[in-house]
């Protein structure tokens, strides 16, 4: 099996797996205690987390470990707030973010506080305007994603983190994909990170809170980890992600080079074997290793089993995935394809010849599922002004081809009204219109579901 899902996880890097064996033996005790077993496992800690802090860029004391990445947000999240709460209850995060960010805006709303979520563009990028904006007397909290998990693209973290200095409002950077390739620039108050993302083992997390930001802990105390991540600290997985941290560091330089060459390889390679495909995020400002593409009348997930068949692990963003029957949060606010989604994102050591092999075995699963779901031919048919098509009660992607299936039926300025209670229709069809050069005239209501209403001009 190829693994090509490195956004979700890498696999133990070398490294880390020696200092993990090593660690089992020599850091077993209390690091809190006095007796010579205990301060050897105290002195393994120390040196964790000053090798961390160097390859973060901040101080020692600045830096926690936490039980995973999602702790470390949910923490710094939580704190940042409740150290700043005299100044307001507003919380402002991309519409981006992971959700481990989202589900905490959530909670925040739950509680009573205000949050804004900032919109992003095609490309899945914020603007630095938007941010200033959303700025506001009660502002207590900005949070920004260094780059996106889904889609590769990165943020402009230190313009961001340099409007929100001015207004005095911390800047809290969810830098778990990006850690590995490099320090996050900028000025940024806060962050999170987490080891299994950069070929770490899974279960440590890092918050950093810089001095100078206030910070109150919600919940018990408790006198580890300076009260900002309660329990036994994992001494053996700590030690193994920070030694990962510093050894793939020494190698990013050049290996993001290389996997650089294969995503864009990828990037201009696919739309060219497989019609009707969008890529999406920013095809310059983004992480080494991912690329993204969506497929026009293709089942996510039967596209996922189908590469899985062929000895490929990618993953999707895909509505049919999810287990909701909703787009991702990430495609849907980019306003782009979600039909058909696949992630590829590689890990470091990628072969050449399995990124080939990818390409030369994707065209033919992609058109067994076309197959299988019926995807439309070309017709020349021209039959009437306006027609309705009910798609009530059909998931992605069948109302999208079966509006292409239909649209050749209408003259040229006529209007296809698509009849779809699916919550992807209002993604998938304002960009297949997009692709294929039709015009979205927009939503409408109807008695069942949504209208939505596409004219011909082609």
């Amino acid at each position: 099996m190829v693994y090509f899902d490195a956004a979700s996880g890498t696999p133990l890097h070398p490294v880390a797996r020696q200092a993990l064996l090593a660690a089992l033996d020599e850091g077993w005790a209390d690091p809190a205690r006095l007796h010579k077993e205990g301060r050897r496992a105290r002195l393994l800690l120390d040196a964790a987390r000053e090798a961390a802090a160097e390859a973060v860029g901040c101080r020692a004391d600045e830096l926690t470990f936490t039980s995973s990445g999602t702790r470390a947000v949910h923490s710094g999240i939580a704190g940042a707030l409740a150290g700043r709460r005299r100044v307001g209850d507003h919380l402002i995060v991309s519409a981006v973010e992971h959700s481990s960010v989202l589900h905490s805006a959530e909670a925040h709303e739950a509680e009573g506080g205000s949050v804004t979520r900032v919109p992003v563009d095609r490309r899945g990028a914020v603007a630095v305007a938007s941010y200033a904006g959303a700025l506001r007397a009660g502002t207590a909290l900005a949070c920004l994603q260094s780059a996106n998990h889904e889609v590769g693209t990165a943020q402009p973290v230190a313009e961001v983190a340099e409007v929100c200095r001015a207004a005095g409002v911390p800047l809290l950077v969810d830098a778990a994909q990006s850690l590995g390739w490099g320090p996050v620039a900028g000025d940024w108050s806060l962050l999170a990170a987490s080891a299994h993302k950069w070929g770490g083992p899974s279960g440590v997390g890092l918050l950093v809170v810089r001095k100078g930001v206030r910070f109150a802990v919600r919940g018990p105390a408790d006198e580890r980890e300076s009260g900002r991540a309660s329990g036994f600290e994992n001494i053996p997985a700590v030690v193994a992600a920070a030694a990962s941290l510093r050894a793939v560091r020494a190698e990013a330089a050049g290996e993001a080079a290389r996997l650089r060459e294969l995503t864009e390889r990828i990037r201009v390679r696919v739309p060219e074997l497989v019609p009707d495909v969008e890529v999406v995020g920013d095809p310059a400002r983004r992480l080494p290793g991912i690329v993204t593409f969506s497929c026009l009348y293709v089942d996510g997930e039967a596209l996922l089993h189908g590469l899985d068949r062929e000895g490929f692990a990618v993953s999707s963003g895909s509505s049919c995935t999810s287990g909701t029957l909703t787009p991702s949060h990430v495609l849907r606010a980019m306003g782009v394809l979600s039909e058909g989604n696949v992630r590829v994102s590689l890990p470091p050591g990628t072969r050449e010849e399995d990124v080939e092999r990818f390409l030369a075995v994707l065209p033919g699963v992609v058109a067994g599922v076309r197959d299988k779901l019926g995807a439309p031919a070309p017709t020349a048919a021209v039959r009437e002004r306006e027609l309705v098509l009910d798609a009530l009660g059909k998931r992605c992607p069948i109302p999208v081809i079966e509006l292409a299936k239909v649209i050749g039926n209408v003259s040229v300025g006529g209007t296809v009204r698509v009849l779809a209670d699916d919550e992807a229709a209002r993604l998938d069809i304002p960009a297949w219109c997009e692709m294929r050069g039709q015009e979205y005239v927009g939503e409408e209501p109807a008695d069942e579901g949504s209208a939505y209403v596409v004219r011909r001009l082609s």
